[in-house]
């Protein structure tokens, strides 16, 4: 999402909380804030002699399988005296609405939906429906796949950062020629700093959440090849997958990682199913009915030199922790901060 369109889902946002009766002023964030988004701004929201102040956070969509990456990206904890974050997006329903709520989750959307509670004033409107006659969005690349799979790449390998080019594309298996944009990109965002004349990840929690709700949001969707009912369902620690071809994902491998957690669905990325695979486990098409004994195939989106030796039965950790945020089941989301805890912490810690 450019700025010009962050910009302006944040005006439209703020027009609707006038609209409420509040008195609303914004000023930019204080430079070497913890602005997640690129048009972070500090936001005074008053009526009568109530006020509280928000550091907008400003994001295009929110969706249920992005909800949970995009609170845990908002949850990062605040230095002393800093403002509360408020979510700016451009539509909440009301099943987000309440969620949102239930979370203690401060909203404001563009329809005029909203959740602000502190400081002496409560305000929760949801149910409005979104006017796209009204809307002046232009329309915005937001996450390319591109992006996704080169910050990807990196979050499996900082020391990737210093690569040459051509090193990079082959780990996230893009083109070559999209490098010098998605890099620069990066660079705007943060992402990546140049130290000594070095590229480097700049790594922390944030930006692990940050593309775990990028990611849940754009491609996540786009990696389903095929959904099996098993029968042999229960029996899955048994089942004979060839690292080199098929790896365990979501809730199976995050159980292989070490987080106690039974699954609920089982996930296998690779390109195909062996027959042999097919046949043992008697594994057939689901029909979109189908919600138990369930198996989904996912297309790997990284290069050859992201698969490892082999060796490794599950995909990467972080790719797990993005997988489990995007099911939005509690348990699932408890099993991914565990996993995060133990797997992830060391190397993308809470800055």
């Amino acid at each position: 999402m450019s700025v010009q369109d962050q910009t302006t889902v944040l005006d439209l946002a703020v027009r609707a909380l006038r609209g409420h009766g509040l008195v609303v002023s914004a000023e930019p964030a204080a430079a070497g804030g913890r602005g997640r988004w690129t048009a972070a701004s500090c936001l005074h929201v008053s009526r009568d002699a109530c006020r509280i102040d928000f550091a907008a956070e400003v994001t295009r969509r929110v969706t249920p399988s992005s909800l949970a990456a995009l609170i845990a990206q908002l949850r990062h904890p605040a230095d002393a005296g800093e403002p509360r974050s408020l979510l700016i997006t451009e539509y909440v329903s009301s099943p987000l609405a309440s969620q949102l709520r239930a979370q203690a989750q401060p909203f404001a959307d563009t329809a005029g939906n909203a959740y602000l509670e502190g400081g002496g004033l409560f305000l929760y409107v949801s149910g409005r429906k979104l006017d796209h006659k009204q809307m002046a969005l232009r329309a915005s690349k937001g996450f390319p796949a591109t992006r996704l799979k080169v910050l990807f790449a990196l979050i499996c390998e900082p020391e990737l950062a210093a690569a040459p080019y051509r090193t990079i594309a082959a780990a996230a298996d893009i083109a070559l020629g999209s490098m010098p944009a998605v890099l620069a990109d990066l660079q705007q965002d943060a992402a990546l700093i140049v130290r000594d004349k070095r590229r480097c990840l700049n790594a922390s929690k944030r930006l692990l959440d940050g593309w775990a709700h990028a990611y849940a949001l754009g491609l996540r969707g786009k990696t389903l090849v095929d959904r099996y009912r098993a029968e042999n369902f229960a029996g899955w620690r048994d089942w004979r997958l060839n690292p080199a071809h098929a790896r365990w994902g979501g809730e199976p491998a995050a159980h292989l990682l070490g987080c106690e957690l039974q699954p609920g669905v089982l996930t296998i990325y690779g390109e195909k199913l062996p027959a042999r695979l097919l046949a043992e486990q008697k594994l057939a098409p689901a029909t979109p009915a189908v919600y138990e004994q369930l198996l989904e195939l996912r297309k790997p989106f990284w290069g050859e030199s992201l698969a490892g030796d082999g060796s490794s039965a599950t995909v990467p950790p972080a790719l797990v922790y993005a997988d489990l945020l995007a099911t939005g089941n509690a348990q699932c989301i408890e099993a991914a901060e565990n996993l995060y805890e133990t797997r992830l912490a060391g190397h993308f810690p809470v800055d």
